[in-house]
C-alpha cells in the first residue's frame, strides 16, 4: 500500500536548508547537540552547542520543521537546555556584554 501522506515541497526544502545549516555548524565545531524551544506563532528555535563550547541557533517556522531539520542533520537533541548540555556552553566577552554584562559586572556597553 502506498504512503498517502502529502509532502509539502516548500516545507521539505526549508527543512533541508535548516539541516544543512545545522550540519555546517556541527562540522565547524567538532560535532554538535541541540534543543528545540517552541516560540509560539514565530516557530521554533533550534539551539546548537558545539563540542568546543561554541553555541548558536537557527529558527524554523514551525516545531514540525525544526524536528524534521534536526532529524535530517543527525545531531543529538535534548528535551531541555539544562544539565550536561548547558554545562558545555562557553561564553566570552561578547556574550557577557550582550546578555547582562552591565548588571553582573561585565564590560559596559557605553
Amino acid at each position: 500500500m502506498a504512503d498517502t501522506q502529502q509532502v509539502d515541497p516548500k516545507a521539505e526544502r526549508k527543512a533541508t536548508r535548516l539541516a544543512r545549516q545545522i550540519s555546517t555548524f556541527s562540522k565547524a565545531h567538532g560535532g554538535a547537540e541541540g534543543q528545540i524551544a517552541y516560540l509560539g506563532q514565530r516557530g521554533a528555535r533550534i539551539v546548537l552547542v558545539g563540542e568546543d563550547g561554541t553555541w548558536g541557533d537557527v529558527v524554523a517556522p514551525s516545531n514540525e520543521l525544526a524536528e524534521k531539520a534536526v532529524e535530517k542533520s543527525g545531531i543529538t537533541v535534548h528535551e531541555d537546555f539544562d544539565g550536561e548540555l548547558a554545562a558545555k556552553v562557553r561564553t566570552g566577552p561578547y556574550e557577557w556584554t550582550r546578555m547582562a554584562g552591565i548588571q553582573v559586572g561585565g564590560p559596559s556597553n557605553g
